[in-house]
């Protein structure tokens, strides 16, 4: 049976803002039939990194918790601490930067928890008998939580290939030993024929995994290496890579059992804001150029229905001529329809794994009717 993803385009007019569309979407896609009376709401979101401005604006956010305290629930936006060097990477750097982007009680009606404590060690282990991750380590908030709320802005990944509702429950909802766990498969290479010695992968290695060889050149010790990525979003010249083999496949079943994990047992609703759709992940402290123009937002109860409604909406979008990453990792001429945009931009990726294999376990289903709301 097809999963009902619901959509509305950007276009407004006096009558109808976003926000105000954002609510007649979520409604139209029934989030009012959700008993949230008293519940404790996780609303998993992501605050963006200091320095990126593609992240989404606390508005929306602000909307879904209006919508919740009406129905009688007690929300509270969370995500958790990140496994590599930044400023959310233990709690009070965490809350500085949502309150640095706009994500403050007086901004979203609510508080911004970080869901696996000041150093990321709070979890709990929620068992989904998995293939790859038996029991997903859970930020603890979000597994204490009584319902799930998804709020994720779709954009690209140097590792997943594409961050929509998946990534942002699956991965953003695992604590620090979780994350680990899931990007254990997955460790990177250095393309040596490409390396400049620029020396941006080592600054940004969080466990000081990369050295540099006598002829310097960088190199990767993968015993070190936890296989977070941030090298390969960092190098401009393509040196750092990804390895063309399953373990990205992996990764992605990996963040789908993870994402089964936050909402066993739990009423959960999901929504997608496709809007700044830049090549990488809010993660990083700087967004470039987007793939695509704004396309609209779309809802669903359905996590593996709405990543596949929102990959096809951007796939069917033609590619911004002036879209340039710094490696140049786009093919301009390739401004048509038929292609996916996400391999184009990180052609070592098969975001398609993480779907398939949400579907498998029995998160939700690939197929969708898409409902549009105007």
């Amino acid at each position: 049976m097809k999963s009902k993803v619901y959509f509305t385009s950007f276009r407004t007019n006096p009558e109808l803002n976003q926000i105000q569309k954002l609510e007649k979407l979520v409604k139209a896609a029934g989030i009012e039939t959700i008993d949230f009376k008293d519940k404790f709401t996780a609303i998993k979101m992501h605050c963006g990194e200091p320095g990126n401005m593609a992240y989404l604006r606390p508005n929306y956010s602000a909307t879904i918790v209006k919508i919740i305290k009406e129905l009688g629930g007690k929300p509270f936006l969370t995500d958790s601490n990140t496994l590599y060097t930044g400023k959310r990477n233990n709690a009070i750097e965490h809350m500085d930067s949502a309150m640095g982007n706009g994500y403050s009680p007086l901004s979203i009606g609510t508080q911004f928890i970080v869901a696996d404590g000041l150093k990321g060690l709070d979890y709990i282990e929620i068992p989904v008998d998995g293939q790859y991750c038996p029991a997903p380590k859970i930020g603890s908030a979000i597994a204490e939580a009584d319902a799930i709320v998804s709020i994720s802005h779709v954009k690209g990944h140097e590792m997943s290939g594409f961050g929509g509702a998946l990534k942002n429950l699956g991965m953003g909802s695992g604590s620090v030993a979780g994350k680990k766990e899931m990007h254990c498969s997955s460790k990177p290479y250095i393309n040596q024929d490409n390396c400049r010695s620029c020396g941006m992968c080592a600054k940004n290695c969080s466990q000081h995994a990369i050295i540099f060889t006598p002829g310097h050149k960088a190199f990767i010790n993968k015993e070190i290496c936890i296989g977070c990525g941030q090298c390969v979003a960092t190098c401009q010249f393509e040196a750092a890579v990804a390895d063309r083999d399953e373990q990205l496949n992996i990764l992605n079943c990996k963040i789908a059992e993870y994402a089964k994990a936050v909402v066993k047992d739990k009423p959960n609703f999901h929504i997608a804001i496709i809007m700044d759709v830049s090549p990488e992940c809010d993660c990083w402290c700087y967004n470039d150029v987007p793939v695509i123009p704004n396309i609209g937002m779309a809802a669903s109860f359905d996590p593996v229905a709405l990543d596949c409604a929102c990959c096809d909406l951007v796939n069917n979008t033609p590619i911004l001529t002036n879209s340039n990453t710094v490696t140049d990792r786009y093919v301009k001429e390739t401004c048509v329809c038929d292609k996916d945009h996400w391999k184009l931009i990180h052609p070592d990726t098969n975001w398609q794994a993480g779907v398939e294999h949400g579907e498998k376990i029995g998160l939700g289903t690939r197929e969708y009717e898409l409902i549009t709301i105007e």
